[in-house]
């Protein structure tokens, strides 16, 4: 896929902000390391609304049409999208309930606060969810087509959000383990759940022309490509990433996501650093931000075995039918074929 900026920003972002609302909720309700003073509880509450909120709102920028964009919701009985609109939504009244509560009362730990924290933290969890069956839910793109992609959403959110949580509490010098240890432990988990889903995706299957075509006792050879022009499909699903280029993300995701923000926790934990712990989110993000990137650019559709794309890891397009695809599109038009980096 030929990602933009605010799809990744929105998974990035809103992902986050609701994984930082659910750890809210954990520390108070099993009070960790003390739980969290109200003070301190509004302010994290307001930080996950702000990144909930630059998700959303960078999502519009993808929309073709934005002012018909309520027009999503109407369709919630069959549309993962239409739910993840509906379950934000939610999100927002009762979020904001539980931070006036928190604020006003100055009680995080009572009833009322905690049935509010549970439940808002709930909506965020079934809107992450949501978001990743959106892609789950596509056939046509094997390497969405899984239950690992709900989970590395799940792993990554939750990890990002207890990252934000822990840092927090060490720039108010408070050199405790218990939630350092639960914010390495949750990047850990994220790390693990991203190797099993690039091993997955590496392995050879899915969709051939022999199974596409039905012709599955012999070879089958394309002779001329599906059609003479791109088409939103090709143009979406039609970019290749290089396998090099792929390997130096995915070392960049692993370093700058995982292995550097739980270096920087656990040094905090052991020393003042002062604000240098800021950076373990920040690399997070940027590491995180990465992943997006990767997720989307490596999704190949299905359509693409009708251009020549063969099956495998790293699809490529037959070199005839590549040259064909890009030296006789006339001038002015787009390619059906765009260019494959191999740096």
């Amino acid at each position: 896929m030929n990602p933009s900026l605010a799809v990744i920003f929105l998974t990035l972002f809103s992902g986050a902000g609701f994984g930082l609302m659910a750890m809210v909720a954990v520390v108070n309700d099993f009070a960790i390391d003390g739980a969290l003073s109200p003070l301190r509880t509004a302010i994290l509450v307001a930080l996950a609304l702000l990144l909930v909120t630059m998700g959303m709102v960078s999502s519009t920028a993808h929309l073709a049409n934005p002012k018909n964009a309520w027009r999503a919701f109407t369709r919630w009985r069959t549309s993962w999208l239409a739910r993840e609109g509906v379950f934000a939504v939610l999100f927002y009244p009762l979020a904001i309930a539980y931070l006036g509560w928190v604020f006003f009362m100055n009680n995080d730990r009572d009833g009322v606060a905690l049935l509010l924290g549970n439940v808002t933290a709930l909506v965020g969890l079934v809107t992450i969810f949501c978001q990743g069956m959106i892609y789950a839910c596509l056939r046509t793109i094997r390497q969405w087509h899984t239950p690992l992609v709900p989970a590395n959403f799940y792993a990554l959110g939750l990890a990002a959000g207890m990252t934000v949580l822990a840092t927090s509490r060490l720039l108010a010098h408070r050199h405790d383990l218990a939630m350092v240890s639960i914010a390495c432990s949750l990047l850990v988990a994220a790390a693990v759940m991203k190797a099993i889903y690039y091993f997955w995706i590496g392995a050879p299957s899915g969709t051939t022309l022999q199974t596409a075509t039905g012709f599955t006792g012999g070879r089958v050879r394309l002779l001329d490509q599906g059609h003479t022009f791109g088409t939103f499909l090709t143009h979406e699903f039609s970019n290749c990433i290089g396998p090099r280029r792929a390997l130096r993300f995915k070392i960049a995701v692993y370093v700058l996501g995982f292995l550097a923000p739980i270096a920087i926790l656990l040094a905090a934990a052991h020393a003042a650093i002062g604000l240098a712990v800021l950076l373990a989110p920040l690399l997070a993000f940027i590491g995180i931000g990465l992943e997006r990137y990767l997720f989307f650019v490596e999704a190949q559709h299905v359509v693409n075995l009708y251009h020549g794309r063969m099956p495998g890891p790293l699809p490529q397009m037959h070199p005839a039918l590549r040259a064909t695809a890009e030296n006789k599109a006339p001038a002015g038009k787009r390619r059906l074929v765009p260019s494959y980096d191999e740096r």
